[in-house]
């Protein structure tokens, strides 16, 4: 087994701390350089916004504190694979590279359903690497969904 990278940690502590305020467990981190830029996590409830996933939250803070729109020397890290919404925003920011954990058969949009990426009009296809900390995102997942039921 090999070690959780530093970014998919503070991706997975992020998604703790939604599921500690009972919003769905998803983290995002944005790195430059390999340096964490911004971290979130999802939040739609806390903040009554439906767009606020927590892609949407990190890519918005890190164009922020970049002060461009374009985040093509980034990476993103996310805990769940993106949904289309989030897909797009990443299409959009020019993120370089996407790292993600658990698949996210029902909603995502980048190895399911739309697979936004292998469209022919997308506008920017960053590379992929899906199952980073799969089981550990996976898990906080269930447990959160279980404790509902």
């Amino acid at each position: 087994m090999f070690p959780i990278p530093a970014p998919m940690r503070a991706a997975l502590d992020a998604a703790a701390q939604a599921a500690a305020l009972a919003e769905v467990p998803v983290g995002a981190v944005v790195t430059r350089n390999g340096v964490i830029i911004a971290t979130s996590a999802n939040a739609p409830r806390a903040l009554h916004d439906p767009t606020a996933h927590a892609e949407m939250l990190a890519l918005r803070a890190a164009a922020a504190m970049l002060g461009a729109e374009r985040l093509d020397d980034c990476d993103l890290w996310v805990t769940l694979e993106p949904c289309a919404m989030c897909a797009g925003a990443i299409a959009h920011a020019r993120i370089a590279r996407l790292y993600y954990g658990a698949p996210d058969p029902k909603g995502g949009a980048v190895e399911h359903g739309p697979m936004l990426f292998g469209q022919p009009t997308v506008h920017h296809r960053p590379e992929i690497y899906a199952g980073i900390a799969e089981a550990e995102s996976a898990a906080l997942l269930r447990d959160f969904f279980a404790a509902r039921r």
